[in-house]
C-alpha cells in the first residue's frame, strides 16, 4: 500500500509528488495523458514557489531556462500611467520568472523520477475513488491501487472531487481571452506590459527564446480566431504592431469556481481540482504550488499521527481554502480593472491605477502580485 496516490500529474501533481518524496513519503502519480502536453499555457511562477522549487532541487535548473521580470508597466493611450518593481516585495527572488509550463513540468517530472523511478504512471486513467476508512482504493483502467491517501490534481474536471461528492461552486463572472506567442524583436526589454486600453485589457509578458506572450480580452470567446487577428487586435488597441507569430493562437475563458471542501476523509484535493482562478495575474499554478507546500507537512504528520489527522488536514482545508478565496477576490479586481472603459469611468479608473504605482500603495500592490500574501 502506498502512502499517497496522486491523480493527476501536470504541474501540481508533479510538484506535490516532489515535495512528498522529498519528505521521504511512498507516493505514486497517476497521469492520464499518454505524453506530455506541449501547449504554453502558464508561464509566471512567483518568489514563495520559486522557494518551494528550490526546496526540491530544481529552482536553479529552472532559473537557467527562464526570464527574470523584474518589473511591470501599466499603459493607456500610448501613454505610461505607472511602473511596478518587484525587487523590494521578495528580497529572496526579486523578480518574477517566465517559462512556458511544458519546460517546468519536464522539470518537475525528470525530479520525480530521481526521487522515485518509475512511480509516474503515464496513461492511467482513475475510474473510481472509494474511501473504507483506514485506505482508499482507486480503480483505474489498469488495476486497481490501494493507498492512505488520495489526493486529487485532475484539474477542474476532477474525477476525484466528484468521486468524493465535493460540491463545486462558481464564483463571479465569466471572461474570455485570446492568447498568442510572436517574436520579440527587443529582447533586451524584460518587463512585463498591462495595456489598460478603453476596448479591454491587452498584457505583454516576456518569454525565452526572444518571445513574448501577449493576451487580449475580447468579448466572446473567439474560437476561430488566428495569429493574424490577434495582431490586427493588439495593433487597433495599443497601437504596438507585434513582429512574427510563433505558433497558433488560443482563445479561453475565465470562469473562477471554488471547491466546498480540500478534504473528505481520506482524499483531498489540490491545484484547479479545488479551485479554479484566473490565470490572469499568474495565480493559478501558483496557487496550486502553494497547497501543495501546505499540504505535504500536514500529510506527513497525519501519517505518522492519526489520531491528529482529522484536525492537521481540517486546517490545511481552512487555510488553502481561504487563500483561494483572497486569490479569487485578487483576480476579480485583475479583470474588472481590465474591462472596457470609456469616459469618466476610463479616467477615474487611470488615476486609481497611477495612486497604486506609487508609493505607499505601490510596495503592498508588488506583494499582492508576486503571491506574498497567499
Amino acid at each position: 500500500m502506498r502512502d499517497v496516490v496522486i491523480v493527476g500529474g501536470g504541474p501540481v501533481g508533479a510538484m506535490l509528488a516532489c515535495v512528498l518524496a522529498v519528505g521521504g513519503l511512498d507516493v505514486e502519480v497517476l497521469e492520464q495523458r499518454d505524453t506530455p502536453s506541449f501547449r504554453s499555457r502558464a508561464i509566471g511562477i512567483h518568489p514563495p514557489s520559486l522557494a518551494a522549487l528550490a526546496a526540491i532541487g530544481i529552482a536553479d535548473a529552472l532559473l537557467e531556462r527562464a526570464v527574470r521580470i523584474r518589473e511591470g508597466e501599466v499603459r493607456c493611450d500610448a501613454r505610461r500611467l505607472g511602473r511596478l518593481s518587484f525587487e523590494k516585495a521578495a528580497p529572496a527572488y526579486p523578480f518574477v520568472v517566465a517559462l512556458p509550463q511544458y519546460e517546468t513540468e519536464a522539470l518537475l517530472r525528470a525530479r520525480f523520477e530521481q526521487l522515485r523511478p518509475g512511480q509516474y504512471r503515464r496513461g492511467v486513467t482513475v475510474t473510481a475513488v472509494q474511501d473504507d476508512g483506514d485506505a482508499v482504493a482507486v480503480s483505474t483502467d489498469t488495476g486497481a491501487i490501494e493507498a492512505r491517501y488520495v489526493i486529487g490534481a485532475d484539474g477542474a474536471r476532477s474525477r476525484v472531487r466528484e468521486q468524493a461528492g465535493i460540491t463545486w461552486r462558481q464564483l463571479g463572472r465569466r471572461e474570455t481571452y485570446l492568447m498568442g506567442d510572436f517574436a520579440d524583436p527587443d529582447s533586451s526589454d524584460t518587463g512585463a506590459v498591462l495595456y489598460f486600453e478603453r476596448g479591454g485589457v491587452v498584457e505583454s509578458f516576456p518569454l525565452p527564446g526572444d518571445r513574448r506572450r501577449w493576451v487580449a480580452m475580447t468579448d466572446f470567446l473567439a474560437t476561430d480566431a488566428d495569429s493574424a487577428d490577434l495582431a490586427a487586435l493588439i495593433r487597433h488597441r495599443t497601437g504596438v504592431s507585434v513582429a512574427e507569430p510563433l505558433g497558433a493562437a488560443s482563445s479561453f475563458a475565465v470562469q473562477q469556481r471554488l471547491a466546498g471542501s480540500m478534504c473528505a476523509g481520506r482524499i483531498l484535493l489540490a491545484g484547479d481540482a479545488a479551485h479554479q482562478i484566473s490565470p490572469i495575474g499568474g495565480q493559478g499554478m501558483n496557487l496550486g504550488w502553494l497547497d501543495a507546500v501546505a499540504l505535504a507537512p500536514a500529510l506527513q504528520r497525519a501519517l505518522l499521527e492519526p489520531a491528529a489527522a482529522a484536525s492537521v488536514l481540517a486546517h490545511y482545508d481552512r487555510t488553502r481554502r481561504s487563500a483561494a478565496r483572497r486569490a479569487a477576490l485578487q483576480a476579480g479586481f485583475n479583470m474588472q480593472m481590465g474591462r472596457p472603459a470609456h469616459g469618466l469611468r476610463l479616467g477615474v479608473r487611470n488615476a486609481f491605477v497611477r495612486t497604486l504605482t506609487l508609493p505607499p500603495a505601490n510596495e503592498l500592490v508588488a506583494r499582492a502580485f508576486t503571491m506574498r500574501w497567499l
